[in-house]
């Protein structure tokens, strides 16, 4: 969720002068001109549909305010879906992103009721709950507007070389923590001896698209976590090789028979940076080290500096990214979990407030994906 919103929390009727409206593709080349300015991006009008309209699992609640004098758009707040699974049941719930205001129209007094807006849009179409992640700066704004602080998300990192990209890199969490790098790589150098050796016996393979196989071991998976958005070919397909990126390679594991066992999504790192990451992981029991060590060897290989992963403080994912050499972000630099329950009573929305029994990974986050 980004910082580029109007964070007044007004109450009442919207102000005199601005209505909202969908975001539909009539007006996408204004929207896509307010996405830019907001987020210093260059999105086109094929990226905002492919993220608003071409999900597998159905279309994002687009909402956005206008000025009425100046038919200008000022600001925008969208809810992309995600297919949730919760033990035996499931639902389309809504992560928020894309909640912005154009720099120079902020302090109107829009945001509190675009966000209003876009919950009952999302409580319309059947979503039992909405969540997003903003940071510790605008947390307390969601809470004002009736959100629940459920979890926390941080940054996790592996140093892969001791030099002034990594550092410089690590200079910007805190000072403290560019002390910490070379024990930090240390403890990585550790931990990827030991993790290379679980490759044996294995093949890694570059994948086009993603197997039938991925949808039964999603299954499998959903089965050992309290709350886990559905991996199958179509969804993971159109998340990471559709999509505007064009920065994530994914990589499936094989033994020697030729049968599948996993799959890591590792992003590269951008033009003019040597940082990238581990965003998705899916195998089971052992092969999940194996993946886990493909998906650095890949960023190793693609000469990156340090590897950046993000799980909920508590998860099982949090935990195996420690035992892979990776350390955690200092306190200050943690997100929030925040949560709207539109049915409280709902299973799914019952296990999304048990974010420690969550399977959530970079992969889950619309961040990284524009």
């Amino acid at each position: 969720m980004s910082d580029s919103q109007d964070f007044s929390a007004a109450q009442g009727e919207m102000p005199l002068g601005f209505s909202i409206e969908a975001g539909t593709p009539g007006e996408r080349g204004e929207q896509v001109a307010l996405f830019n300015a907001c987020f210093t991006k260059d999105v086109t009008e094929a990226d905002l549909s492919w993220r608003y309209e071409q999900s597998p699992y159905g279309e994002s609640v687009n909402l956005l305010a206008r000025e009425e004098a100046t038919g200008e758009l000022v600001s925008g707040y969208a809810c992309n879906p995600r297919l949730a699974v919760a033990g035996d049941a499931e639902a389309t719930v809504g992560q928020t992103g894309d909640v912005m205001t154009h720099p120079s129209r902020r302090k109107l007094g829009v945001f509190s009721h675009l966000d209003r807006a876009a919950v009952s849009r999302a409580k319309e179409a059947g979503w039992p709950c909405v969540f997003g992640l903003p940071n510790w700066r605008s947390a307390h704004i969601f809470e004002a507007l009736g959100w629940e602080v459920v979890g926390t998300l941080r940054e996790w990192s592996l140093p892969l070389r001791l030099d002034s990209n990594a550092l410089s890199r690590r200079k910007r969490v805190a000072r403290l923590a560019s002390l910490r790098l070379p024990f930090e790589r240390l403890k990585a150098c550790a931990a990827q001896r030991r993790m290379e050796r679980a490759l044996d016996g294995y093949e890694v393979r570059p994948l086009a698209g993603f197997p039938e196989e991925v949808r039964d071991l999603s299954r499998r998976m959903e089965a050992r976590h309290g709350f886990m958005v559905r991996r199958d070919p179509e969804y993971l397909t159109w998340r990471f090789q559709r999509g505007k990126s064009r920065l994530h390679r994914c990589f499936g594991l094989y033994n020697t028979a030729g049968d599948f066992h996993g799959y890591v999504v590792v992003q590269l790192p951008r033009e003019g940076e040597l940082h990238g990451f581990l965003v998705d992981v899916l195998a089971e029991d052992h092969a999940r080290t194996a993946v886990i060590a493909a998906g650095i060897a890949a960023l190793d290989y693609a000469d990156a500096s340090i590897v950046h992963s993000t799980a909920v403080d508590g998860s099982a994912w949090a935990q195996e990214l420690n035992s892979s050499g990776f350390s955690p972000a200092a306190n200050r630099n943690v997100m929030q979990i925040i949560l709207h329950p539109n049915d409280p009573d709902h299973p799914v929305t019952k296990a999304a407030r048990q974010t420690s029994r969550w399977h959530f990974t970079d992969g889950d986050r619309d961040d990284e994906t524009m």
